[in-house]
């Protein structure tokens, strides 16, 4: 979340969502943080794959999800997408984070328990 308050430091609030994803990446090489954009995620239904695939923004990680959008408010539609993303790539933790309010970054963090790893 560090990198993502950096970036709406810099840039602010009210900017198409494809120029903070872009910046993001940046900050998230800048800071050494590993990442993967818009990985597709496979969809399948008793088993057999279907052709369309859903494409979270970025993963940290490898494991935390992140959704980003640039709109005035969140809705719930919006974290629906979210646990679906963590939902079909099995992460346990998950942002949305949105960048279109002016003053201040929203945020919110899910996590799936069933998909966090027993201790050992």
């Amino acid at each position: 979340m560090g990198a993502a308050f950096e970036v709406h430091r810099e840039l602010g609030g009210g900017l198409l969502e494809e120029i903070y994803q872009e910046a993001l990446e940046l900050e998230l090489a800048i800071r050494s943080i590993p990442f993967q954009a818009r990985e597709q995620l496979k969809v399948f239904y008793k088993g057999t794959e279907l052709k369309k695939r859903y494409i979270p923004d970025l993963f940290g990680h490898g494991k935390i999800a992140a959704e980003l959008k640039a709109l005035s408010a969140l809705t719930e539609s919006h974290e629906a997408q979210l646990v679906n993303y963590l939902r079909l790539s099995k992460s346990p933790v998950g942002y949305l984070i949105n960048f279109g309010p002016v003053h201040q970054v929203q945020w919110k963090r899910f996590i799936l328990s069933e998909f966090i790893p027993p201790k050992q």
